[in-house]
């Protein structure tokens, strides 16, 4: 996926995450700024790693309540697409099909980031969700609702004054995951389905607000053949918070 293609989704916060610079990654060794012999943190191009609090700035409403069913929102959803969604019963729906790869994002609530060896493990208290990342060598189970994930540090030149893209200076970049194989699920909490055939492509990027917050800004791409007419692009916010004074994990409903 091209950086430029997510612009398209006409969402501002792209251009904050840098998609502004018309300069590719530089080249180097895979893992990004690391040489050989660097991994884990010492090879990442910012620190991710704490508390972070989802800002609820866009689609408050849907992301706070379900939509009626039958409602797809902004979401290029197929025939086949609508189908399922117009079919959704939340009497007899797996709840857990929204805390996927694909919904987890979009819940109101928090993640906790931290490295584990060479490994980032992201912890979502909504639905008690876990994903592993790992560098170069795919991570997770086929068929589960995380999937299997690959990270690698995606770099670029610094393209917006006033903020510090990346946190680490001499240039910013961001933290690229790419996962497949997950179990089908929801892009929302009623019933508007993605399948097991999607990719999902994110890009992580902190942000140092000058006087003001931390943030770390995230763009998805989903690509799916079984229930999209092409891809679906959207952003997410999130704040860093000094402590884990707000973080409570709630277990979704399996059933």
């Amino acid at each position: 996926m091209s950086r430029w293609s997510l612009a398209t989704s006409g969402t501002i916060v792209l251009a904050l995450a840098g998609v502004l610079s018309a300069q590719p990654p530089a080249a180097g060794p895979a893992g990004g700024r690391g040489g050989p012999g660097r991994a884990g943190p010492a090879a990442a191009l910012f620190d991710p790693t704490g508390y972070w609090v989802a800002q609820i700035t866009e689609d408050w409403k849907e992301r706070i309540h379900p939509a009626a069913k039958g409602d797809v929102g902004s979401i290029p959803v197929s025939a086949a697409g609508r189908r399922e969604a117009a079919a959704w019963d939340p009497a007899s729906a797996n709840s857990c099909k929204a805390y996927g790869v694909g919904g987890i994002l979009r819940m109101p609530g928090r993640a906790h980031i931290t490295w584990e060896g060479n490994n980032l493990k992201i912890d979502s208290d909504a639905g008690a969700q876990t994903r592993v990342l790992s560098f170069g060598t795919p991570n997770g189970q086929a068929g589960s609702l995380q999937g299997v994930s690959v990270a690698s540090w995606d770099r670029l030149a610094p393209a917006l004054s006033g903020f510090t893209l990346g946190g680490r200076g001499g240039g910013g970049g961001s933290l690229k995951v790419v996962t497949t194989q997950a179990s089908p699920g929801y892009f929302a909490r009623n019933g508007v389905p993605y399948g097991a055939k999607a990719t999902f492509t994110e890009y992580y990027d902190r942000q140092e607000i000058p006087g003001g917050d931390t943030l770390l800004v995230i763009t998805v791409e989903v690509t799916d053949p079984d229930y999209l007419n092409g891809p679906y692009w959207y952003s997410v916010h999130f704040k860093k918070e000094a402590d884990a004074a707000g973080w409570n994990p709630q277990p979704c409903d399996a059933r």
